[in-house]
């Protein structure tokens, strides 16, 4: 039956949220490279196995760079909105799909902990999500967000709400908890992307 549910789901499709400002990195975070690449390309490859495509969430100026590099830009339509520019801007492209989320500054995500999610997909909910390592929320950057959410996204909006994680706290979404809560770390800041590329090595 799961199967069956699961074959009649919407479409999955790929998005790398890297149109952030990096104000505390003080550089471009998806241009880091901690695996031999720069890291929004090393997450579309992530994603592309359980995506028909993956795009990257990008500001407009950023496109050109982007294409450049052999990946699929999707510049933001809502601007100034943080993380969730790239979401809504995804569902806008195309509503009817679900879309498979990651931020950019995960160099700890694996394979292995994206298969989780998608094999635990509900999609009759809103979202399914990891819960966050730190407390009991749900993880909005690492997340699949049905069709259903985009109404959801854009009603919380126009109450002044722009955090995402507001949104999935406040509706029927699954949490999981992560397989391995470590590769839920994101990367701010120098001292941690230098912290990060000594335990990688």
């Amino acid at each position: 039956m799961l199967a069956e549910w699961q074959a009649t789901a919407p479409p999955l499709r790929g998005l790398v949220l890297a149109g952030g400002r990096s104000q505390r990195m003080g550089q471009d975070k998806g241009k880091l490279a901690y695996h031999g690449q720069e890291q929004r390309a090393y997450a579309a490859e992530l994603l592309a196995p359980f995506c028909q495509d993956v795009h990257v969430s990008c500001r407009p100026d950023q496109v050109v760079e982007l294409e450049y590099a052999g990946l699929r830009p999707l510049p933001d339509t809502f601007a100034d909105l943080g993380p969730l520019s790239g979401i809504l801007s995804a569902l806008r492209l195309d509503p009817n799909a679900a879309w498979l989320v990651v931020a950019c500054d995960l160099p700890f995500l694996s394979e292995t902990t994206l298969a989780h999610l998608v094999q635990h997909r509900q999609p009759a909910r809103l979202a399914t999500a990891f819960q966050s390592p730190e407390n009991e929320w749900p993880e909005p950057l690492i997340t699949i967000w049905e069709p259903a959410s985009y109404p959801q996204l854009l009603r919380f909006l126009s109450l002044g709400y722009s955090c995402p994680r507001k949104t999935l706290i406040n509706s029927d979404v699954a949490v999981l908890p992560a397989p391995a809560p470590q590769e839920l770390r994101n990367v701010n800041t120098p001292e941690e992307a230098a912290q990060v590329r000594q335990e990688l090595e």
